[in-house]
């Protein structure tokens, strides 16, 4: 799979220093967008507005949101309720269905299986993966550090 290109902000997090990536090279800071967290669209479902909910505060303290990034987000947002859907589906009905071929696998694994490929693929844009979770963690604020220019 090919690797997406990070934020700076998410760069500078796991870099070796001020101004490094984690190689130590040099980080160029990009277009200097206005640092502020979109609003929600008011189309977007329940389960996805909850997860609007559950990941702009982190991702806003962490200074990498802009206003240009509410339609990937709202995706991102609408992927993961499309996911749940299918998994509530999958629990209620069971992973596979008679069929005139026998039996078959449910339709909700297959769309669970691709959402979640879209999820973790939309997740990584944004430093959401379990992954880029563990990256990010020196340069998480503990409250102990006075010198990081993200907190």
């Amino acid at each position: 799979m090919a690797r997406t290109a990070q934020p700076a902000a998410l760069k500078l997090l796991k870099g070796q220093g001020p101004g490094k990536d984690s190689g130590g090279r040099e980080v160029n800071p990009g277009p200097a967008f206005r640092r502020i967290a979109p609003e929600p669209p008011d189309w977007l479902s329940a389960e996805a507005a909850a997860e609007w909910r559950r990941v702009v505060p982190g991702l806003q303290r962490l200074d990498i949101l802009k206003q240009e990034d509410r339609a990937v987000l709202a995706a991102y947002c609408e992927t993961w309720a499309t996911f749940v859907d299918a998994i509530r589906q999958q629990h209620s009905e069971g992973l596979t269905i008679e069929a005139r071929q026998g039996t078959l696998a449910h339709p909700a694994v297959g769309i669970a299986r691709a959402a979640g490929r879209e999820l973790r693929s939309f997740a990584a844009h944004f430093g959401l993966t379990p992954s880029s979770e563990q990256a990010l963690a020196r340069g998480a604020d503990d409250g102990n550090e006075d010198d990081n220019p993200f907190a």
